[in-house]
């Protein structure tokens, strides 16, 4: 199943990575949902069919490329490449790829011999389709924006809808911790975005060693969290291993309650159960892949489908995308 949405001259499909998502989106645009084909043949290749004209129409897909219950993140990339292929045969003005959740974003380097840029190649394999524009939100590294070639990619930040959250938390003496140094730019976009809603906060940071992916070494907090509430500022949590580690060492600290800012929930093996029993007080993520299990009590969940109706409303209308983070 999919949908389809057209309005002011564009037209909105969504796959099935994430259709509640799609569907908000499309209500918060206030447009009406049209028909498409999105399943699967009795072999189980990807079926597609678009039952609507986009000649010479402005396109948007929404697919975050995400494991779900139904399909593998290999099947889900496979349906945006064909949803893309197919509106581009049929004539279609321009195709955006709206991705909430980049796959194979973490493969962004050669860490070992003779293995792939995983990154690289998917953006490679959606240029070769012929997508004209990509919308994500979070990439795990910046230079993922540099793996297209010609399409241009706007890398949005959850922070303010994170910020808007923590502010009505009422802690005690907050500090922003980033979980490694290659998210200290993150948490401290989000540090000023708590200020800008008058949340003076301290700022530290967790140096790790790590041993095999998933599995930490050692852990080191640099910065004061003694008896100040924390909040930890991530890009995704997988496994949970790394971040259930860090509020524990947090809480070694002397931290006081423990949260968590999380965009892409992506909650693999028994991460649900390890946070259910950590030390956090509450983590927050959205909604940006479909979570198909109950939460436990300490996970809460807010969404990106206003900002990214916004984001597509101003796309279609020619107007900034980055000033909506002004």
């Amino acid at each position: 199943m999919t949908i389809c949405v057209e309005a002011e001259g564009y037209l909105l499909f969504s796959g099935n990575a994430n259709h509640a998502l799609a569907e908000e989106i499309a209500d918060k645009l206030n447009v009406p949902l049209g028909r498409a084909i999105v399943g699967r043949f009795n072999d189980g290749e990807v079926q597609i069919q678009i039952n609507e004209n986009v000649r010479n129409q402005d396109v948007f897909v929404i697919q975050s490329t995400c494991r779900t219950d139904q399909a593998s993140v290999n099947d889900n990339i496979m349906e945006l490449i064909l949803m893309i292929r197919a509106l581009k045969r049929s004539s279609a003005n321009s195709v955006t790829a709206v991705i909430p959740y980049y796959g194979y974003a973490r493969q962004d380097r050669k860490t070992t011999p003779r293995v792939p840029i995983s990154g690289s190649d998917v953006a490679m394999m959606l240029e070769n389709a012929g997508v004209d524009r990509v919308v994500s939100i979070d990439l795990h590294c910046g230079q993922i924006q540099g793996f297209f070639r010609d399409a241009p990619v706007d890398n949005l930040y959850s922070s303010p809808i994170f910020a808007d959250y923590a502010a009505q938390l009422k802690m005690n003496n907050p500090v922003v911790v980033s979980p490694d140094a290659g998210g200290v730019s993150r948490a401290k976009q989000f540090k000023e975005q708590l200020r800008q809603k008058g949340v003076e906060s301290g700022f530290a940071m967790i140096i790790k060693q790590r041993a095999m992916p998933g599995v930490i070494e050692s852990t080191n907090i640099v910065g004061e969290v003694k008896d100040r509430d924390v909040i930890i500022v991530d890009d995704l949590c997988d496994t949970g291993g790394t971040i259930v580690a860090a509020a524990a060492e947090l809480r070694k600290h002397g931290a006081r309650k423990i949260y968590a800012c999380i965009t892409h929930p992506v909650f693999s093996k028994d991460a649900l159960d390890k946070i259910a029993k950590s030390s956090f007080t509450q983590m927050i993520v959205t909604d940006s892949i479909p979570i198909e299990r109950e939460l436990p009590d300490n996970i809460r969940q807010v969404s990106v489908a206003p900002m990214l109706a916004d984001v597509i409303d101003r796309i279609s209308k020619g107007d900034s995308v980055s000033a909506i983070f002004n």
